[in-house]
C-alpha cells in the first residue's frame, strides 16, 4: 500500500512543527519533525566539539561520524509528543537552543548528511499515514505526496514569534539577534546546492502572517479535505 504522506514545507519559524503535530493528531497520523533530525546532528557536532579553533564546522569529521549517530522518535508519555532521541538520549530540549539554531542550516546543506537523513525519513513512512515537516519533503523526500503544503510568513513576523518563544523560555536574547538568525537561515536554506528550500510546483501555499495557530490549522485541514484525505 502506498503510504499516506502529508508534506508540510516552509521557512524557519513559520510554525511548521506545531502545525504538523496538530494535523497529525486530527487525522490519526504520525508526525515526523525532520528539522529535529538536522538539529540533532548539529547538536552532536557541538557536543563532540567538531569545530575548528575559529568555530567552523569540521564537515569531514561530522560526515565520518554519521554511522555513530542513531536517531529515533519516541513517544513521551507525559507530553504525548514523539521526541527526538540520539543514541538513546532524549535531546528534544537541547536541540532548541540558539547555538544549535545558528549551526543547523550549515549542517543541513551538507549533501552527505541530507542523503543520510532523507533515507531515514523515507523509511519512516508507513501505511498508517504520516505528516512530515521540513524544507524539502514535497520536493525531494516524497515528491509524490498527495498533499503538499508550503507554509510561509514574513521574516519580521517569524522573528517576532521566535523571539517571544525564546523569551518565554527564559532565554536572554535581543530581537535583532533573532531576526539576524532568521535571515541567515533563509539565505542558506534557499541558496544551498543540496535540496534547497523551494515550493513544490503542486504545493498549496499558506501565508500565516495574519493567522493564529488555530486559523492556520483549520486552513490546512480544509486543504487536506479538498485533496480527498
Amino acid at each position: 500500500m502506498t503510504p499516506k504522506v502529508i508534506a508540510i514545507d516552509g521557512h524557519s519559524s513559520t510554525g511548521k512543527s506545531s502545525l504538523s503535530k496538530k494535523v497529525a493528531l486530527a487525522l490519526g497520523f504520525i508526525h515526523v519533525d525532520t528539522g529535529a533530525m538536522y538539529r540533532a546532528v548539529a547538536w552532536y557536532a557541538l557536543d563532540k566539539n567538531l569545530l575548528s579553533s575559529e568555530g567552523e564546522l569540521l564537515v569531514d569529521k561530522l560526515v565520518e561520524s554519521l554511522d555513530d549517530i542513531n536517531l529515533k522518535f519516541e513517544l513521551n508519555p507525559n507530553s504525548g509528543n514523539r521526541e527526538i532521541h540520539l543514541n538513546g538520549q532524549n535531546i528534544e530540549g537541547e536541540i532548541r537552543s540558539m547555538e544549535v539554531a545558528n549551526l543547523v542550516s550549515t549542517v543541513a546543506k551538507i549533501p552527505e548528511i541530507r542523503e543520510h537523513l532523507v533515507k531515514l525519513q523515507r523509511q519512516m513512512a508507513n501505511e498508517v499515514g504520516i505528516v512530515m515537516d521540513g524544507r524539502d519533503i514535497g520536493s525531494v523526500v516524497f515528491p509524490d505526496a498527495p498533499v503538499k503544503i508550503f507554509l510561509t510568513a514574513s521574516a519580521k513576523v517569524r522573528a517576532q514569534r521566535r523571539y517571544d518563544e525564546l523569551r518565554s523560555n527564559g532565554v536572554e536574547i535581543t530581537f535583532d539577534e533573532v531576526e539576524e538568525n532568521i535571515n541567515s537561515r533563509d539565505a542558506i536554506d534557499t541558496q544551498r546546492s543540496a535540496s534547497p528550500l523551494v515550493k513544490a510546483e503542486d504545493a498549496v501555499e499558506v501565508n500565516n502572517d495574519h493567522m493564529n495557530q488555530e486559523e492556520t490549522l483549520q486552513t490546512v485541514l480544509k486543504i487536506i479535505k479538498e485533496k480527498g484525505m
